[in-house]
């Protein structure tokens, strides 16, 4: 029996762990992405989980975690807000965290500045975020913000780097045929004095 689109991202978003979300799983979330836009008559993505101001949070922390650079486009550019909400629209467990993260982040910084997190400086915004960026911040009142921006990172990188975005990014060329095959001179130079022969 075929599974429908909405039962392989229930199982892929049930299947998400620290480890990550392997290529081809992820291709199906951005299908499910591509394939909101296209049914949008706006022609953009209509959040699974996040309301207005949760997404426009994912927006802004896709981007500072994974911003543009001469290289290659953002987070953002690479549909990661769309990814991340729609996994965790499928997983009670992801979905609490992020839903849960974000309120989070925006009473920390509603401490600091009386503003919400989107609403700060941007100088404001990387300071909260390099405290809860390392465990070894961790106090009772960071913790709930280090786990969650733990999952945020994960979820953007996984969401960046199996787009055609992160894939031309990182150089990878696919499969090619090759007539021949030479291991480098630096590798079995490396290998050797690492091995004691």
């Amino acid at each position: 029996m075929s599974e429908t689109r909405r039962e392989v991202i229930k199982n892929i978003a049930m299947a998400v762990t620290f480890a990550g979300i392997p290529a081809e799983a992820a291709q199906h979330v951005h299908q499910a992405v591509a394939d909101n836009k296209a049914a949008s008559p706006k022609g953009k993505y209509t959040p699974k989980l996040c309301n207005a101001h949760e997404f426009a949070t994912l927006r802004r922390l896709s981007e500072l975690i994974i911003p543009a650079d001469e290289v290659s486009g953002s987070a953002v550019d690479a549909g990661a807000p769309e990814f991340i909400d729609l996994i965790a629209a499928n997983n009670d467990e992801i979905g609490t965290q992020i839903l849960g993260g974000v309120a989070w982040l925006d009473r920390a910084m509603e401490k600091r500045n009386g503003k919400a997190f989107t609403d700060a400086p941007v100088a404001e915004q990387t300071e909260l975020l390099d405290q809860i960026a390392y465990r070894k911040n961790s106090t009772p009142e960071l913790q709930p913000g280090i786990v969650f921006f733990d999952w945020m990172r994960r979820l953007t990188a996984d969401a960046f780097y199996t787009s055609p975005i992160g894939v031309k990014d990182i150089g990878y060329m696919g499969n090619k045929g090759m007539t021949t095959f030479e291991v480098p001179a630096a590798a079995i130079e490396y290998a050797v004095k690492k091995s004691g022969l």
